[in-house]
């Protein structure tokens, strides 16, 4: 069961994680993309957008 949790600003995800990796939002036509590499094709994944300094 996958149980994810936010308490006191802290992230908890109960997903055994492989890997944890940071990219930068690109253009890609009217929208945008996040490159990853092509090993995690098909795979679920997590986007987290953190808030600005």
């Amino acid at each position: 069961m996958r149980k994810i949790e936010v308490i006191k600003n802290k992230l908890k995800i109960g997903d055994e994680v492989v890997v944890v990796f940071e990219k930068s939002v690109t253009r890609f036509g009217t929208g945008a993309k996040i490159d990853c590499p092509k090993e995690y094709i098909g795979k679920r994944v997590y986007v987290m957008v953190r808030k600005s300094k």
